[in-house]
């Protein structure tokens, strides 16, 4: 029962941070792409506000029923698949850290703009250059973890 429970939520949280990852940055870049000042501010806003209640809920809970997991199963952390998805979740975070950075301060900006009724700042379009960019190597090494933890390859040595 621990490990079906385990497992559960070591699915459950690669799903939400799939899931508010690409939803965040899908809806994050038609907004920017609409040129609607309200309507980049709220969806800036959301996102934000989604890191903090799913993302990173998800982020702890990732790693600790994954450890779990392992130790259930007696597999060693140095097994080669699990190796190379704890070294791609660490990529992934370091992406995902500026990221959060970013995100609040195009809320931020955009918050200004709108109460401010001015258009945005090119700081604010760097910013989003900058997030965009650093979603794209994050969200490959998520795909190439959720490769590992499916099909657990033999590598060799």
């Amino acid at each position: 029962m621990t490990y079906l429970a385990l497992k559960y939520l070591h699915i459950l949280s690669m799903v939400l941070l799939f899931g508010t990852g690409l939803g965040s940055a899908f809806y994050k870049w038609m907004a920017d792409r609409s040129g609607d000042l309200a309507h980049i501010a709220t969806t800036n806003r959301h996102v934000v506000l989604a890191d903090w209640m799913f993302t990173t809920p998800a982020i702890i809970v990732q790693p600790l029923s994954g450890l779990g997991l392992l130790y259930l199963l007696g597999l060693p952390l140095n097994t080669p698949w699990t190796s190379i998805s704890l070294a791609l979740y660490i990529l992934a975070g370091a992406c995902w850290l500026p990221v959060v950075w970013l995100q609040i301060r195009m809320r931020n900006l955009a918050r200004t703009a709108l109460v401010e009724n001015q258009p945005l700042p090119a700081q604010y379009w760097q910013y989003a250059r900058f997030w965009f960019w650093l979603g794209v190597p994050a969200f490959t090494a998520m795909l190439l973890i959720v490769f590992l933890m499916i099909f657990k390859p033999a590598m060799g040595g």
